[in-house]
């Protein structure tokens, strides 16, 4: 079946050709139509196309995406958005230029060579591309934002970055432990709980919430805020200093560039030797071992045990989970596992690894991103959404325009929908965590926590009267 939205939730439901079914066209595919668009896929493999279009109950159209006549099967013609993410650059990028031959007013193409991703500015405009995703690099940003945030599980951020939303493991005995929100000291005003989770319940939070020790809860705040709450309450949230990355593939080489630049020290731990050379020779001022990453010995000997943060990136999900539950036992560091097949994260759930990244997953949810705020500009109002909480929660950023109901009505005077909350607006660059007697202007951002999904528009917060 097609997962469709209502009308009232998507008004704006796009046409969009995915050229590509293997991993990351699936998770493309699979995001898009949870968000009701009309998909086609496309792909050379026969069984691959089949495969995802039956699944998802999408058109499927066996052929090469990069040909007008393939595009034109898969209805490019009349579509508002043509994404090529096969596994080939070239052939990504040619697509797009043939979709944008065929009429097509926007195009995505997946880029994964560095050479190419450093270049790609010079010649987008000549492209025409309206964005290029290279997965690698947008795994490596993520787990450098949770790199950063040591003792973070999970980070997003709204309002351009000017505030974030941060999910902690409260630990037994902090000052927090056993408190009702209302008591917990919010630093006048500047922090918000929004959400607790405790077991496989999870909590859209209120003033008599009661924190305990164990639960994980999301706060709001601006960074630098959130770090005197969580060092007042005892929650561990240091910077990652010391930083060790198994394996040297692409993902290794974007995060510790980023790594670099921020100040951490970075040992790089490669079994292929020619790639150590590549890597030294690109990253002078990373630490490069040649030597196999499952090797505790050589792992103890290089100081494991006293990193601030290891990430498991190597090609295999079993090696990278087998070496992330060692390290887990003879270490407190932060440990970011990378795992491609979906399957293996459902296995995975219960063995305690807290930060597990699907570069593939990552992908579909920026695109999705990308594709709202493409919305937005077509009346749907919906600028940023991340699933939190293992999909059971939403965290909306809407941009408010014309005159929505909910305008210049104090909050406390709302009638709002149960299981949902005002955690943020953001005011011509000012950022407020609303109290019940502050209300929402046209052109503010406001962000919204909930249980409920399939919000589209700012007055969809309300309850029906």
């Amino acid at each position: 079946m097609i997962s469709r939205m209502s009308s009232s939730h998507w008004e704006h439901i796009m046409k969009i050709v995915i050229v590509g079914c293997g991993k990351v066209g699936t998770s493309i595919a699979r995001e898009l139509n949870t968000e009701g668009h009309q998909i086609s896929v496309v792909d050379n493999n026969r069984r691959a196309v089949t495969r995802l279009s039956e699944s998802l109950d999408v058109l499927g159209v066996e052929g090469n995406g990069a040909t007008y006549e393939t595009l034109a099967d898969a209805g490019a013609e009349t579509a508002d958005l043509v994404i090529a993410a096969t596994a080939r650059d070239e052939v990504n990028l040619y697509a797009c230029l043939m979709a944008r031959a065929a009429g097509v007013p926007h195009t995505i193409a997946r880029v994964r060579s560095p050479e190419y991703t450093d270049n790609l500015y010079r010649v987008k405009d000549q492209l025409r591309l309206s964005m290029s995703i290279n997965p690698e690099l947008t795994e490596a940003i993520e787990i450098s934002r949770l790199l950063r945030f040591s003792g973070a599980l999970e980070i997003d951020s709204f309002a351009k970055g000017a505030v974030e939303l941060i999910k902690v493991l409260v630990p037994e005995g902090s000052s927090i432990d056993g408190k009702k929100i209302s008591q917990i000291d919010n630093l006048r005003g500047r922090i918000r709980i929004c959400t607790v989770e405790r077991g496989d319940e999870v909590y859209i939070a209120n003033g008599d919430t009661v924190i305990k020790g164990g639960d994980k809860v999301s706060v709001v705040a601006k960074p630098e805020i959130a770090v005197k709450f969580f060092k007042k309450t005892s929650v561990n949230i240091g910077r990652s200093r010391d930083v060790i990355l198994l394996g040297g593939g692409k993902v290794s080489y974007y995060l510790a560039q980023r790594l670099i630049k921020s100040g951490t020290n970075v040992k790089i731990i490669e079994r292929n030797a020619e790639r150590c050379e590549e890597l030294a020779g690109m990253l002078h001022e990373a630490i490069i071992i040649h030597g196999d990453c499952m090797d505790q010995e050589l792992l103890l000997s290089e100081g494991i045990e006293h990193a601030d943060g290891v990430a498991a990136l190597m090609d295999y999900d079993e090696e990278n989970i087998l070496i992330s539950l060692y390290i887990k036992s003879i270490s407190k560091a932060k440990i970011i596992t990378k795992i491609n097949n979906e399957p293996f994260e459902k296995i995975i759930g219960n063995m305690g690894l807290e930060c597990v990244i699907n570069p593939k997953t990552l992908t579909g949810e920026y695109i999705a991103r990308y594709i709202r705020a493409m919305q937005n500009s077509m009346g749907s109002n919906v600028e940023t959404l991340y699933r939190i909480n293992e999909d059971r929660v939403e965290a909306l950023e809407f941009r408010v325009k014309g005159n929505p109901k909910v305008i210049n009505v104090p909050l406390a005077e709302l009638n709002l929908k149960n299981e949902l909350q005002v955690i943020c607006i953001s005011r011509k660059g000012r950022i407020i965590l609303p109290h019940g007697g502050d209300s929402i202007q046209p052109d503010d951002s406001v962000v919204v926590i909930t249980k409920h999904k399939g919000l589209s528009d700012i007055d969809d917060i309300l309850a029906r009267a």
